[in-house]
């Protein structure tokens, strides 16, 4: 009996910045990450897997393992050159084109509006999600794009991983630049929540036939230890780093426990009530999220008055029992079928993991196919906890997609810690021929792919 749905999505996430390079083309602006220097250890962002101009051969490498899903990132800079001024039709051409193409090849696009890269005059003159007036330039950027392709494309997702604006890694993602105070934390952590809820708002106000979710990188934690100090920080933890979110998406509401933190610290007056009845209307059609790791906190490596968002951060301890990759995330497969039935019994909603992968520093020989069974044993593994979430715990899954089919340069911008079932001949001060060569993991996953999940 096949677990899965008839209609599963199975395919690969990418965003722009890691993978459509030409930076300086077609009427793109400048967006934070294009202004970041190479290092030895990571490269520019100048050129990254040249998508921009080879999306069609490799949708063509898609359509040969079977994949009927892509999610992919509009660059706001390449559509709306400052973020804030006139929307630049090249760039929107650029996407309707890409959208076509992979409709051509029955591949269902999936949109995500913002993976971190912030258009550079935004950030440099209004200090990202601080201010009210990128708020309303990313409103307004949202809906013109719902309006491009809101009727052509089904599957929408606003911020990557959203709760990340609830942890101290929003400094660095929201186009911010200042003092990384609690007050601004959850300034940004309002404001993106605000965005999200008007662009949520405005699909299921208008494009019936459009779906729209929540996403987060869900942060699961353990206790490091049975002491019960460890217990309540991680239990503290997860509600605002993870259950605060969920119940956003779901309900339109803070957490009670988050919203009571923010009285005793004076910080609920970011709640301001015109921007709450807005945030109150919101719904999720599906809660999306990305897995990778989980991790485990120390109570006692926490300092006193130290505030929950930074539990993670402060108490982050390895754990023992469980296997890393060179850059020590840790690989639990059980701890993603407790992610994908923790959701599903807190939403009722169904699930869509959409980035799931191993990162791991390969060489190609140049002549034969990289042989990766450690990433086919990290799919084949977590691909099993997804179907033991659905047929034992009875999660509804819509699809599974990993990061990613292609190697892309790392959120660090590192080429050789790579994801992909496919090799791209770039390394991070080399460019090349980037030449695309599948490795074995290709042909194992064209197989799961085909038997629907049944062949792992």
């Amino acid at each position: 009996m096949n677990e899965l749905r008839k209609d599963f999505l199975w395919g690969n996430s990418t965003s722009s910045m890691q993978t459509e390079g030409a930076y300086n083309e077609g009427g793109k602006g400048k967006s934070v990450y294009d202004i970041r220097k190479a290092t030895d250890d990571a490269s520019d962002w100048k050129v990254a897997i040249d998508e921009y101009h080879r999306y069609p051969e490799d949708i063509k490498l898609m359509k040969d393992i079977g994949m009927n899903c892509y999610r992919f990132q509009i660059s706001w800079s390449r559509v709306n050159p400052d973020g804030d001024g006139d929307f630049n039709e090249e760039g929107i051409k650029f996407y309707d084109d890409l959208i076509n193409e992979l409709l051509a090849n029955d591949i269902q696009p999936m949109i995500c509006l913002y993976h971190f890269d912030m258009p550079l005059h935004l950030a440099e003159k209004y200090n990202g999600f601080v201010s009210q007036h990128v708020v309303d330039a990313f409103i307004r950027y949202g809906k013109e794009m719902l309006k491009r392709f809101g009727n052509k494309v089904k599957y929408w997702i606003t911020f990557n991983e959203q709760n990340l604006y609830s942890v101290p890694e929003a400094f660095k993602i929201s186009g911010y630049k200042g003092d990384n105070s609690i007050r601004d934390l959850y300034q940004i952590q309002q404001h993106v929540f605000l965005c999200h809820a008007a662009v949520a708002n405005e699909v299921h106000e208008n494009y019936p036939n459009t779906q729209i979710g929540g996403m987060l990188a869900y942060q699961e934690v353990y206790p490091a230890t049975a002491l019960p100090t460890d217990v309540a920080a991680t239990r503290k933890f997860l509600e605002f780093a993870d259950n605060n979110l969920i119940r956003l998406f779901t309900e339109g509401k803070y957490s009670d426990e988050v919203v009571h933190y923010m009285k005793l610290n004076q910080l609920d007056d970011i709640l301001d009530p015109k921007e709450m009845e807005i945030i109150s209307h919101t719904k999720s059609d599906f809660i999306s999220f990305s897995y990778y790791s989980t991790s485990t906190i120390d109570s006692t490596l926490i300092p006193i008055n130290t505030c929950p968002n930074f539990y993670s951060i402060e108490g982050h301890k390895p754990n023992p029992y469980l296997l890393t990759n060179e850059w020590d995330w840790q690989i639990d497969p059980l701890g993603f079928r407790t992610v994908l039935t923790t959701i599903s019994n807190e939403t009722h909603l169904p699930l869509f993991p959409i980035e799931n992968g191993i990162g791991v520093s390969e060489k190609w020989d140049g002549k034969n196919p990289i042989n990766d069974d450690y990433r086919i044993k990290y799919h084949r593994d977590h691909i099993q906890a997804m179907k033991d979430a659905v047929s034992i715990d009875g999660v509804d899954v819509m699809g599974y997609l990993g990061w990613g089919l292609i190697d892309i340069p790392s959120s660090q911008g590192n080429m050789e810690k790579r994801y992909g079932i496919v090799y791209v001949n770039r390394g991070n001060h080399d460019l090349r021929d980037m030449k695309r060569v599948p490795k074995k993991s290709f042909n194992w996953f064209k197989e799961v792919i085909k038997s629907n999940g049944n062949i792992l």
